[in-house]
Parts: structure tokens; sequence; C-alpha cells
């Protein structure tokens, strides 16, 4: 493989304004009938300096930046517990279609009736795939799910008069947002430890339960990539205990189309719409989520739900015992739609090839990496992998963080790392089921790479990435103390001091 990449660091390093030089011209305006009213106070005193360039020059500079940047369209993102999947562009293309793209969200129902039909039609689907009796598709995106589902527990214990439960039991192996959303809504978090096969302890498990349990809030697959195989018992000792079982679903793109979680007694889900049914994640948004619940929770659910009457789809808001509105309107329906045509694009059957097909690549790197970088669970995998770095790279004190960053080096963004929080140097690793066995093995050959550099040459790894525009930051004062301004190579600000 090779590490040469074709660079022009031009459009970085010099400026490129050339006084005169243009891609528009806007006519004077001799229109006397025209008048501007502008306070002097807010008038221009001097010409702004804006750059003076072809229309031809403004696109390669804006290309050559973009192509510096690693996407899921150039690269492969392994990021564990996110499911950078491939989103089809058919689906980009559908959420653009007038009729929906151009709705106002105040219209009359029987002018919506193309994207309500949608929206309902998409919630019988998901409760179909999830065995689920009801669904919200209003929260905004996974944390804000999480969010909605406790509200919905927190109602449910209300209305039958249990204040006394207040704590919520969280494994160590669940997602980082799951305790923080129970600590933002009042309760206690109970922190629960994972045995040695990273799997809920059940003697924990029971000794932590209590009348003041009010949700097991489960990840599955955990963050380990491990299925719980003691679902059921899981889910009985909560439920003997009176409490309710919530499902993190972040990562149901290991098991939709083979299990439903409704089957094995979960009370409530989320599921993350730009992960599992492959719409834009990352970037900040749009991202989407829903909740689904059993029927003893339908009432609690958030409102306006829509409704089918004699073929025609309607908003009601009449529901005496809803949590009420979490989102304005129906939640990100831009995005709804774009997973509603990939829903639709899959049967049953299909769902279940796209699940499997992801266990089959993380089974494939976890045999081909685990001999040089140690796996945490040696065993079966469900949708993604958890290594380690090898003994022969620590000696050398290679870290997780510096093979993440030579694997820039080598076209690939780095996997996610230091996550679960209970493995030492955690690199956990997603390669999803739209990634072909070429590129995973691409991927296997740069890991391998790697550990021989580690092992031989450390020094290369520890200062990597090497052949990017930016090199190694300082990624705490980079958090802390962020500062985006450009200088060129004579350390003047992003204005050239020609065009002063």
């Amino acid at each position: 493989m090779s590490q040469n990449i074709m660079r022009d660091d031009s459009a970085l390093s010099i400026e490129k304004s050339i006084e005169g030089r243009r891609a528009i011209r806007f006519n004077k305006i001799n229109d006397d009938s025209i008048s501007i009213d502008i306070p002097d106070n807010f008038l221009r005193k001097t010409k702004p300096h804006l750059p003076q360039l072809s229309e031809l020059d403004a696109v390669r500079h804006f290309t050559k930046l973009s192509r510096r940047s690693f996407s899921l369209d150039t690269h492969f993102y392994p990021l564990g517990s996110c499911t950078m999947k491939y989103n089809p562009k058919i689906n980009e293309d559908i959420s653009m279609f007038e009729g929906f793209a151009n709705l106002h969200p105040f219209c009359a129902d029987s002018s919506a009736q193309g994207t309500l039909e949608m929206l309902y039609d998409a919630e019988k689907i998901l409760c179909e795939i999830c065995g689920m009796d009801a669904m919200t598709l209003q929260p905004a995106a996974g944390a804000h799910s999480e969010f909605t589902g406790a509200l919905i527990a927190k109602a449910y214990f209300e209305k039958k008069g249990e204040k006394q439960r207040t704590e919520i039991i969280v494994p160590d192996s669940a997602h980082g947002t799951n305790p923080a959303t129970a600590v933002m809504l009042g309760f206690n978090t109970v922190n629960i430890k994972s045995n040695a096969d990273g799997q809920i302890d059940l003697a924990a498990l029971k000794a932590a339960v209590s009348d003041k349990t009010a949700v097991l809030m489960l990840t599955v697959p955990n963050t380990l990539g491990i299925f719980e195989f003691e679902i059921e018992e899981i889910t009985r000792i909560a439920h003997e205990a009176g409490a309710l079982v919530y499902m993190d679903g972040a990562n149901f793109n290991a098991l939709m189309g083979i299990i439903k979680p409704g089957n094995f007694g979960i009370d409530i889900m989320h599921l993350n719409m730009h992960k599992t049914f492959s719409t834009p994640h990352g970037g900040g948004g749009p991202g989407a989520g829903a909740i689904g619940v059993t029927k003893l929770l339908e009432e609690f659910l958030p409102y306006p739900r829509i409704v089918k009457e004699n073929d025609e789809f309607k908003i009601k808001e009449d529901y005496p015992n809803s949590i009420g509105k979490i989102k304005a309107y129906f939640g990100n329906v831009g995005v709804h739609l774009k997973a509603y045509a990939y829903l639709l694009m899959h049967s049953k059957e299909n769902l279940g090839e796209v699940a499997k097909n992801a266990i089959i690549n993380a089974n494939y790197l976890l045999k081909k990496l685990k001999k040089i970088y140690p796996a945490y669970c040696d065993d079966y995998c469900m949708h993604e992998c958890v290594l380690t770095p090898a003994k022969d790279l620590t000696a050398n004190k290679v870290k997780t963080l510096d093979i993440g960053k030579r694997l820039l080096d080598y076209g690939f963004h780095a996997p996610t790392v230091y996550f679960p929080l209970i493995v030492h140097e955690a690199i956990m690793i997603e390669p999803t089921e739209t990634e072909s066995k070429e590129t995973l093995d691409l991927f296997i050959e740069a890991m391998e790479k790697i550990f021989e550099e580690g092992k031989n040459n450390p020094q290369i790894v520890k200062t990597a990435p090497h052949t990017l525009c930016v090199k190694r930051l300082d990624e705490v004062a980079a958090a802390r103390k962020p500062n985006v301004k450009w200088k060129n190579q004579l350390g003047n600000s992003a204005v050239s001091q020609k065009l002063m």
C-alpha cells in the first residue's frame, strides 16, 4: 500500500488573491427610484478585504480542501458503536421530492396526507421489526430518544403512585449517554459491573434490584460488541422487582431482521435512524431517533400522534397521560423519509442479511487481527469488536491513539479509541455490512504494517500522521481553547497583508 499522497499545499500556504482578478462583476444600479436607507453608523468606511480570484481558482481551492477531509464517501470509517454505513444516494433524492420538502408544517391534515402516511407507515414497520406495540418518531437523536424513554418510565411510575422508584440500573458496558440521561431526570444511577465474559453479572444484578428500581437500562448488543446471552433471565429479574427494561438500540444494526427485542422482555427501546437505517450520520446532524414501547406504556407516548380513520390520516393531541411534546411537529421528517425509503428497499429477509453481513465483517476483522491486537473478549462478537495493543507495542510506549493517528497516513479513518471505558487502551472497530472484503483486507494490511512499525520503529507511529496537512495536535488544548483562524506562511492573519 502506497503511503505517498499527492499534495498541493499552495491552497493553504500562500495567498491566492491577485489584484483585479474576479469571477463575477455586478453592474452599478443607476435607478434613482431605488432608495436604500441605511444609517451612517452601519455603513463601511473602507472597502472589504476580500480575496480576488477567478471562479476556476475558487472551485479548485475548495475542491482541494474537500479532498483533504475524511468522509464516508471517500474513506473506510470503522468507528465502533457509530455504525457509519453507506447512505444510498437515491434516498437523498427522495427526501428532496417537492411534495415532501415544500410541505408547510402548519398545513391542514388533508394537505399533508402523503407525509402523514409515510410517518404512520414507518412507525408500523419499525414496531414490527422491534416487536413493539407503538412507536414515536419525534425524538431528534439517540440521546434525545433515551430522554424521552426515561420520561415515559417516570410518568408510568408516577401514575402507579410508586414514587419510591428513584433508581436506574446501568451496566458498565452501556453507552455513556445512558447514565447521563438517568441523572438529567433526577434518577440515581446504580452501576453494575460486567463479568469476565463481558456480559451482565447476574449476581450483581440481583443484588442491585429493589423496590427502588425504576428501570434497567441495557445496551444490546453491549459496547463490547457482545449479545447478552442471558437476556431473558435478565429481563425476568427486573420485571419480578417491578421495574421496566429499557434497551438502547443504537446497536440494532446487529439484530434487525434476526430477533425482536419485544420478544425477550424489552418494555421501551430507542432506535438511531442515522445508524441502523442508513441516513446521514455525524457532523452535528440532522439526526433522528425513535422510541418504541409495549402496550403497557403506549398512553404515555408524546403527542401529537398520527391515526388512521376511514382511510384518512389525522393528527390527534387528546392524550391525557402523554408526556407531551418533546420536539416541534413530527421530528426531523426529512431524515425519517430517508429511513423509510431504506426500509422499503428491504424485505424482512433482507434486513436479516444486513445484520448477518455486519456480524460476518466484524468477526472477520476480529479473527485476522486478534493475534497482534488482542481482543478484550476472545470469542464470537456481533457487529463490532474491541481490540487492544499487543505487549510488543505497549513495551515501546505505542498507544491506541498513536495507532489511530497512523491509520490516517494509510488512508483510513481511525476507529473509536478509548471506548468502552472498561477496556484499557480500547480499539473499537465496527466495519458495518456495506464494506467489501477487499476494503477490509486493505485495512488489515495497514494494521499489520502499523504493528511492525510500532515494534521495530515506534517513533514513526508515535509522531503520526505524517502525510496530512495537519499534524499531531494537542487535543485537550484544541478542545478547551480552539483557534480556528488560518494563518499563512508569514504568520499573518487569513487576509493577506497586501490586501489591507
